[in-house]
């Protein structure tokens, strides 16, 4: 250990965990070099979607992975623990133990900032933390809980009435969760609508004031159809027990302040000794490198660096996490190869906005021609930049349990698709059907069964290369299955074509394929159909189902009735199995040893 490089990652939000996957990759055929990834918390948040599980529309679990998960099978050392202090000089971080560093990547992110307001930090809610979501979401819940049962009219107000402070990404994503959240509430606690008082609040004269005038316009048209009171040029001047102070001069009584208003560097950033700017942010050069210390890199929130050419420090948000740790990684391992570093030349592409999880706005392209879009489009663009972010953090795993969260187990039909994905039927229902279509391809197979044993050679399996020789029986009955269930022209040239590239020789016979084919098709037809009325693997047999009806009906072999084979495959793809299946017992069994294989965990290759 005493002759290896130690490189430690401190802080595992967006920029940290993505340096150290960066940093492994990197270095995962250099024993001599060891990284070491320290937080407090064993697991990674996305704070961009903290908003969801405050209000209520996706599980506590949706919005955060674990470490060990992240990094399975990686050469990353995961520690949990909560860093104290840093001494530079000495190369060494202090928490509980003592680490010492060769190279050290600073990732502690930021905190909220209440601009010196009285009683902001005692009496509100940040939301910038996993804890800070679950927090919110219990005692939103409990102000409705308390005030089913108040008969106190003013008392009654102050339970019901909500005020989020700051219109920017956070306020804004709030607010428009809130406003969707509050009519199952309402249902939930016999509590009228109309009592329900939602409040944004911004001393800025406009809501999300980084995007173009007319995405602004949207946002507050939105907001407004959703009963929610946009207070804007009003300054917070205090916040109470009871009651936000406004202007010295108004008060808004409510038991409810969510402080989505700022952000500065982590309590840890502050303490550190080095050369900061902007609400404590780390002045670096244009390596990402500390000004103060060479060995010092930092990514993600943590950066106080103008470009060149910009006139303000790079942003405090998910890209800029993606783009610094990418160059931060490539630059410690071309420092400690001997290689030349490179400059941090970032091009970020816009921001998101998701107003509740049927509307948002967005703001992307270039920084010469920014493209403004709202509704469907906007939350598909979010939704697509999530996707590529998880892909690199936790792959498939991460990817689909996102698209059940967002997509096809929401809520009071809270998602930019409506809840036409999201209606979910028992799978008992599906039982008949799965039994129907199981017996029906045994049949189908048990039939051609006795004709492939008695001779494999004789082909029936395959009237698209019908020759002059056939009977005419085979011929007209061929051309007649295809004008009953019809079939294009130009899908029948493309079968024709790959049926005389593998079925038949020059001179119209049969190759051994052809035997091959139809032996496989016949035993296939008999396995999918055993596999459906057991119930096993019901999935995998009902894909294989549809694919052996579209090779039936494209070689000009199906008859009308074949079509409800189609269909029938593609309502089972879901699964039944599950009920009144072996599906039942072997899944779960089949699962949990898939999951512990290292490829599988390395490469997140399996569902939670």
């Amino acid at each position: 250990m005493e002759n290896k490089k130690q490189i430690v990652v401190l802080g595992a939000g967006y920029g940290g965990v993505l340096t150290a996957k960066k940093l492994a990759k990197k270095f995962k055929k250099n024993d001599d070099v060891v990284i070491t990834l320290i937080d407090k918390n064993p697991y990674h948040t996305m704070l961009t979607e903290l908003h969801e599980v405050a209000a209520g529309r996706v599980p506590e679990d949706a919005i955060r992975i674990e470490l060990k998960k992240i990094f399975a099978g990686r050469p990353v050392d995961v520690v949990l623990d909560y860093i104290e202090k840093i001494d530079f000089d000495q190369k060494k971080l202090i928490g509980k133990k003592e680490y010492s560093y060769d190279y050290l990547v600073l990732g502690t992110g930021s905190k909220p900032t209440y601009f010196g307001c009285e009683g902001a930090k005692e009496n509100s809610l940040p939301l910038w933390s996993f804890d800070d979501a679950v927090r919110i979401k219990e005692h939103i819940q409990e102000m409705f809980r308390r005030a089913s049962i108040e008969n106190n009219p003013e008392e009654r107000k102050k339970l019901l009435t909500f005020v989020v402070v700051g219109c920017g990404f956070t306020g804004i994503e709030m607010i428009g969760e809130l406003a969707e959240w509050r009519e199952r509430l309402c249902k939930t606690y016999g509590i009228d609508p109309q009592e329900v008082n939602l409040n944004v609040v911004d001393v800025q004269d406009k809501v999300l004031p980084i995007f173009k005038d007319k995405l602004i316009e949207k946002t507050e048209r939105y907001l407004t159809r959703k009963n929610v009171n946009i207070l804007t040029s009003t300054n917070i001047t205090a916040v109470q027990k009871d009651c936000v102070c406004i202007n010295n001069t108004e008060k808004l009584f409510a038991y409810t302040v969510i402080w989505a208003a700022g952000v500065e560097g982590s309590d840890i950033t502050g303490s550190f000794d080095l050369e900061k700017k902007a609400r404590n942010r780390v002045v670096t050069n244009d390596k990402l490198q500390s000004v103060d210390h060479e060995n010092v890199f930092v990514v993600g929130d943590n950066i106080f660096f103008i470009p060149e050419g910009e006139e303000r420090p790079v942003p405090q948000m998910v890209e800029n996490a993606e783009h610094s740790s990418k160059l931060v990684a490539n630059n410690l391992h071309n420092l400690i190869v001997g290689k030349e570093m490179s400059s941090y030349k970032p091009s970020f592409h816009g921001a998101m906005v998701c107003i509740g999880g049927r509307y948002g706005v967005a703001q992307v392209g270039t920084a010469k021609k920014q493209f403004a879009m709202s509704g469907f489009f906007a939350m598909f663009v979010k939704h697509f930049i999530n996707v590529i972010y998880f892909l690199q953090v936790a792959g498939f795993n991460k990817i689909w349990t996102y698209a059940m969260h967002e997509i096809f187990h929401v809520p009071d039909r809270r998602s930019f698709l409506g809840g036409h994905f999201s209606k979910r039927s028992p799978n008992f229902w599906l039982v008949p059907m799965r039994l129907f279509l199981g017996f029906s391809w045994l049949l189908e197979g048990w039939h051609k069964l006795p004709a492939v044993l008695k001779n494999p050679n004789d082909i029936f399996l395959i009237p698209s290369g019908v020759d002059a020789s056939s009977s005419a029986s085979v011929v007209e009955e061929a051309v007649n299955q295809v004008e009953a269930l019809g079939v294009p022209q130009f899908i029948s040239k493309i079968v024709d074509a790959g049926m005389d590239l593998m079925f038949y020789h020059a001179d119209g016979s049969y190759t051994f394929m052809a035997t091959i084919f139809q032996t496989a098709m016949v035993f296939a037809e008999i396995l999918v159909g055993l596999a459906l009325i057991a119930g096993l693997f019901t999935a995998l047999s009902s894909i294989v189902s549809v694919i052996m009806t579209g090779m039936i009906w494209s070689s000009g072999m199906a008859a009308p009735d074949m079509l409800w084979y189609l269909f029938a495959g593609i309502a089972m793809i879901g699964g039944s199995g599950s009920t009144f299946g072996l599906d039942y017992y072997v899944l779960p069994i089949l699962k949990k040893w898939w999951k512990k294989r290292k490829i599988v965990k390395k490469w997140y290759i399996y569902t939670d």
